[in-house]
């Protein structure tokens, strides 16, 4: 019985930890790196780098909130699909380590809290819109597009266009057009980061019945629909500079044609039959975008002179 009750103690503190990490997992913490790396940036560059920390603080604090709630509801939405999918069938609600109901609620919390957070320490236009967030991306794309349509992660990638929305609205209580440009560049971003991934997960999202446009169309279609939206992403970096510094235009000029290389490889390889690594394109982007919006925040705090002159 000692024995027993001895192990059943050791056991205790591996249970907790397995716990507390499966809720940390629901949130996708990489996900959310992703995504605060674009926040600051877009606060710096909305008053050129004299923006109060505490406010960057406090916005990243909420961001992070909406951000992990989305995620957790998205994983109990597709909690079906996570359990078939090789890719994410560690997750915590696909090995059961975490009730759904607990969840649930658990995302529910975040997201109310990450709401109130952000009307209570910047505005209430900033807590508006994550509070749009977290339903357009449970409720439109989770729900309503993912399963239904190959063109998912084009209107579905809004959702992750909007921490620059409510950075840029934390320090100015408005939204502009260099918002609306920064919102543009990760909207033309995630189709070819998110397809570059799918093409090389093809099976899993066939297993799943998630129509990804890898699963729907030749590697060919797909290929140059990321090569398409390539372009249009660095368009968007590059029409950016307008409201810069001299810094950010290099570095969007050279990150870009990098970007637009390992594109135009890709879709060339696929052309003449040859063998293919699409994950390399994906890696490449999750470079691009932390690049350009690190050289961004740079820009912002030095102050350099923009092409508009302000």
């Amino acid at each position: 019985m000692r024995i027993r009750e001895g192990h059943l103690i050791d056991r205790a503190p591996r249970r907790f930890r397995d716990t507390l990490l499966g809720y940390v997992s629901l949130t996708k913490p990489r996900v959310i790196e992703l995504l605060l790396v674009t926040t600051i940036p877009a606060m710096l560059l909305a008053d050129r780098g004299t923006v109060d920390p505490l406010l960057i603080l406090n916005t990243l604090v909420g961001g992070l909130l909406a951000a992990a709630g989305a995620n957790t509801l998205n994983c109990v939405a597709d909690a079906d699909i996570d359990k078939v999918m090789k890719r994410t069938s560690r997750r915590p609600l696909a090995r059961a380590t975490v009730p759904r109901s607990h969840a649930l609620i658990f995302g529910l919390a975040l997201s109310v809290g990450a709401f109130f957070w952000l009307w209570w320490t910047t505005n209430l236009l900033s807590a508006h819109l994550a509070g749009a967030t977290i339903a357009f991306y449970v409720l439109v794309y989770t729900l309503l597009l993912k399963r239904r349509t190959s063109q998912n992660v084009v209107w579905g990638g809004a959702a992750g266009c909007m921490p620059v929305m409510i950075g840029w609205s934390a320090v100015t209580g408005t939204i502009q057009w260099p918002a609306l440009v920064m919102f543009a560049i990760i909207f033309f971003w995630t189709p070819p980061h998110t397809w570059a991934l799918a093409m090389r997960y093809k099976e899993d999202y066939q297993a799943a019945g998630v129509p990804m446009l890898p699963v729907v169309a030749t590697e060919q279609q797909v290929t140059k629909q990321i090569l398409v939206y390539t372009w249009l992403t660095v368009v968007a970096t590059s029409a950016l500079a307008l409201t810069t510094g001299w810094l950010y235009a290099a570095v969007a000029l050279l990150a870009g044609a990098w970007f637009l290389v390992m594109a135009h490889q890709l879709y060339s390889g696929v052309r003449r039959g040859e063998a293919i690594k699409p994950l390399r394109l994906f890696l490449q982007s999750n470079n691009y975008l932390a690049v350009v919006f690190c050289a961004l925040a740079v820009d912002s705090v030095l102050g350099l002179p923009t092409l508009l002159g302000h």
